[in-house]
């Protein structure tokens, strides 16, 4: 049913929700939405659910027609993961280390849940993008920052896009001359439509060619010990810079800063709201295993179509890959793997492009939905159909370089990482945005963990680029320290949490009269049964969103947060420079 963006009026059906539901024009934003756009009926390409449809009397097969209507976002964004940049960098890590490195991919998936799990609660309750709230709750300086990464980081990635592209096709034949600009108007149209559902049933059409994968990975034969044996940590050849490079352009290929943003924008711009976070929480993890999955037979099908020829050891590139699977595997092995570069090219360029436009439109306050034709949001398409021109064009750079770029901004994505999960883990403990939503206490750990993690792998890239003849045991012995160094930190945080949350039992106190705080810490562990105190979290949860940004006081920065928040932004920088250096000297 199509999507009404012109503000006629519709009536809504008294039918079940997600089986066939009236279609209601967007309502005025309320709260912290800024697109009229974004409030509404929920539209998705397998169903539809009213505003106001709620879970309450719904029989399982009902429950799983609205699943279905909520899917879409976590699937997109996982896929997109596994993009032309994706497919050349598990495919060179299968050609030159075999299956030895699956192993970061299995350590990649809580990552991976708990990143993109914060921006499902930050979309569905704020109803703004990742962008708008880092501006509104941190202030122009930081939000510049965080956005002219994305937008750097984002056109680079949208170049690899059309490289996939016109080396998969010129697999079959087809120059490039042609093939770019084709897939730059092809990629242009699929959002072009004016209607959200037309776009997700586009993109789940080239999401379900991933299924070619299967026969990809069982035509080169695997054997199931080598790919067991690769779930176990190592470091083939020993941890040097150059696999250095590649573990952390793997991590910048499967946990890009760019899914935080088009997960939340497109989470917003399908309507969903907080009663169906949980859906969509299942949502995400059909897509991480998706993912993983995808990039697993990728890995196997450039380590076993390969062994034992003269391609292995010897990454040039994904189009590359697809000819020498033709020689040694066979011209179907090769055709599957050129098609599936193609595919993943078209869906990556997508996700990424509406990243950047989602990102644009809330920077600058303009309409940003895909639900709206173009002639209704002119900023959002044209934002959208100049950042394909410019990455068409710069896609006709030297073929060499073009090679390293693809690993090199895998890698620059893998280094900025951090610097995104800082933000995204402030956001997400913003009682003001998030209210019940906040992280709990696990979940702040677990994020930790992930941030210092993420920034022990890029000291460890930057220490072996400036010191080459580093040896493994000194760059694990580092580790090590800085694993120590991390549970200290751990530890400090722990107890300056629990006496800042001592303080506030203490004010309580003051407040009813002087009473004695352990009494109301008394009170509170015990007024409540846990079920009941869980029953009344969650009614407030289903209900409860951001109110409008303006009216929200700013949270304050303290002086070691900014110092911290400043010298990893400094190091960043640095680390980048040294991404930049080392990809120089392999083009050299």
């Amino acid at each position: 049913m199509a999507f009404f963006a012109n503000g006629a009026s519709r009536r809504t059906a008294t039918v079940p929700a997600a089986v066939t539901p009236a279609v209601t024009a967007p309502s005025e934003p309320t709260g912290a939405v800024m697109d009229s756009a974004h409030v509404g009926d929920i539209v998705g390409a397998l169903g539809s659910i009213g505003r106001h449809d709620t879970l309450e009397g719904r029989s399982r097969k009902q429950r799983l027609r609205m699943l279905l209507a909520i899917m879409g976002p976590g699937l997109i964004v996982m896929v997109g993961d596994n993009d032309a940049g994706g497919i050349a960098t598990y495919a060179q890590a299968g050609q030159n280390y075999g299956m030895a490195l699956v192993w970061t991919l299995v350590l990649l998936i809580p990552v991976l849940y708990v990143n993109q799990e914060m921006v499902v609660r930050l979309g569905a309750v704020a109803g703004v993008g990742h962008a708008r709230l880092i501006f509104d709750r941190f202030g122009k300086f930081w939000g510049a920052f965080s956005v002219g990464d994305l937008f750097v980081v984002n056109a680079l990635t949208i170049v690899t896009e059309f490289i996939g592209v016109s080396m998969a096709l010129n697999y079959f034949g087809l120059p490039k001359w042609v093939s770019v600009p084709l897939a730059a108007v092809l990629l242009f149209a699929m959002v072009a439509g004016g209607s959200f559902r037309r776009w997700e049933r586009l993109l789940f059409g080239l999401i379900a060619v991933n299924v070619i994968m299967f026969p990809l990975a069982f035509l080169v034969h695997p054997k199931a010990s080598q790919v067991a044996h690769g779930f176990l940590p190592s470091f083939p050849g020993g941890l040097n810079s150059t696999l250095l490079l590649l573990i952390v352009a793997i991590v910048g290929t499967t946990v890009a800063p760019w899914q935080l943003f088009f997960q939340q924008s497109n989470i917003v711009d399908k309507r969903i709201t907080p009663r169906w976070i949980r859906y969509e929480r299942i949502d995400l993890w059909i897509g991480i295993v998706v993912v993983m999955v995808g990039a697993i037979a990728i890995m196997a099908a450039a380590a076993f179509g390969l062994a034992g020829t003269d391609a292995a050891g010897n990454f040039a590139d994904a189009g590359a890959v697809a000819r020498a699977l033709h020689d040694h595997a066979g011209p179907t092995v090769g055709a599957l793997f050129a098609i599936l570069l193609f595919d993943a090219s078209l869906i990556g360029a997508n996700a990424v492009g509406l990243a950047t436009t989602y990102a644009l439109g809330d920077t600058l306050g303009k309409r940003h939905s895909l639900h709206w034709k173009i002639s209704e949001a002119p900023a959002f398409y044209a934002g959208y159909a100049a950042l394909l021109a410019l990455a068409a064009a710069v896609s006709f750079s030297p073929d060499h370089v073009l090679g390293l770029l693809t690993q090199g901004v895998q890698a620059l994505a893998g280094v900025l990482l951090p610097s995104a999960t800082v933000f995204l883990v402030l956001l997400c403990n913003d009682r003001a945005v998030l209210g019940p939503w906040v992280n709990t206490v696990r979940q702040n750990i677990v994020a930790g963990v992930i941030v210092w993690s993420l920034v022990l792998l890029s000291l460890a890239l930057t220490a072996a680029t400036f010191f080459p003849e580093l040896t493994t045991r000194t760059l694990e012995y580092s580790f090590g320290g800085g694993v120590l160094v991390g549970l200290l930190g751990g530890v400090g945080m722990l107890i300056a949490w629990q006496r800042g949350r001592r303080r506030a039992v203490e004010r309580t106190a003051q407040e009813f009269g002087n009473l004695d705080p352990d009494q109301v810490e008394e009170l509170n562990a015990t007024s409540l049964t846990r079920a009941e105190r869980k029953a009344i979290i969650q009614a407030d949860r289903d209900t409860w969103r951001t109110p409008a940004l303006a009216t929200l006081p700013r949270p304050t920065f303290s002086p070691a947060r900014t110092t911290g928040m400043l010298a990893l932004r400094g190091y960043l920088l640095v680390a980048v420079i040294l991404v930049a250096v080392k990809i120089a000297m392999a083009i050299g």
